[in-house]
């Protein structure tokens, strides 16, 4: 067979398979995502700052491609995006996972570090999809997964940096979708609760430091309790994966979908709390308008 008749061959192949973009395939849930598209028979362009260790962790595959990203770098961005399109010719799902944890009390993060999370888990996302959309746009077709968190609809202590980036990608993710609907293009948001993934690992947590005595005694009991959940978070991270294939099949998939039992809870604790709160002082916020209005 000529080598013009292998692409052609390879090409054919692919249009009939959906192209899957992951960010952060490495380790973690991005490598049970793209082993999970692969399984149900899709390409995988599988990102990483390291692609050879990307291959290793998901496996040789004909069917997949690994190439150097890191989502902070715009540049990075748009190479990866022509190599993806250079090999299969298009892109159908972009899932937007890459992400680490800066966690701490507001007062000990360092603006170096705040800002670190905000570029990885907040513009991060903003620069792949912004190298993606023209692609998606041009097919008429294509779905904008977000990899967020719970901490994307509920904060907590020691969570400022963390859930900043992860309402932020919220709010960008759920304002984009309208954008670009009407080029065919879907959007979720996904908000994992605990799973077992190496997001709590020494490799993806950065803790501050205890400075500040005030805080000193509720840094170290946080930082114990957050260790010692590294490896027995309750969801399975092969599961969720498998949850997206097929969510990725759906005519409409949710714009939100809550991952995990306690991801369920979390949504239903926050939706109570927020009528809570609108009821809570009603007829004060009802009669806040100009008299002539």
């Amino acid at each position: 067979m000529t080598e013009q008749n292998t692409n052609t061959s390879q090409n054919e192949n692919t249009a009939n398979k959906k192209v899957w973009f992951i960010t952060g395939a490495g380790r973690g849930l991005g490598t049970d995502i793209a082993r999970a598209a692969l399984a149900a028979g899709h390409a995988v362009v599988a990102t990483g700052r390291n692609p050879e260790r990307v291959t290793q962790a998901v496996g040789e595959s004909e069917d997949l491609l690994a190439v150097k990203l890191d989502v902070t770098d715009p540049d990075d961005a748009a190479s990866a995006t022509q190599t993806a399109l250079d090999r299969f010719g298009r892109i159908d799902v972009l899932v937007n996972n890459a992400g680490n944890f800066y966690a701490g009390f507001f007062e000990e993060i360092s603006p170096k570090d705040f800002q670190a999370q905000i570029e990885t888990t907040m513009f991060g996302p903003m620069n792949v999809a912004r190298a993606v959309l023209p692609a998606l746009r041009a097919q008429r077709s294509g779905l904008l997964v977000t990899i967020s968190s719970t901490a994307g609809l509920a904060g907590g202590e020691f969570l400022t940096a963390y859930a900043a980036s992860k309402f932020g990608v919220e709010g960008w993710a759920e304002s984009l979708a309208p954008e670009v609907a009407p080029f065919g293009i879907r959007s979720m948001i996904v908000e994992p609760g605990f799973f077992r993934t190496e997001l709590l690992t020494p490799e993806s947590t950065r803790y501050a430091e205890s400075t500040i005595e005030d805080y000193a005694e509720r840094t170290e009991q946080t930082v114990k309790a957050w260790q010692s959940m590294d490896g027995q978070q309750g969801g399975d991270p092969a599961k969720l994966a498998s949850a997206l294939i097929q969510l990725a099949e759906l005519d409409e998939p949710p714009l939100r979908f809550a991952a995990g039992a306690d991801a369920v809870g979390t949504f239903e604790a926050r939706a109570k709390a927020l009528l809570d709160q609108a009821d809570a002082h009603r007829e004060l916020s009802s009669h806040l308008a100009h008299d002539d209005a």
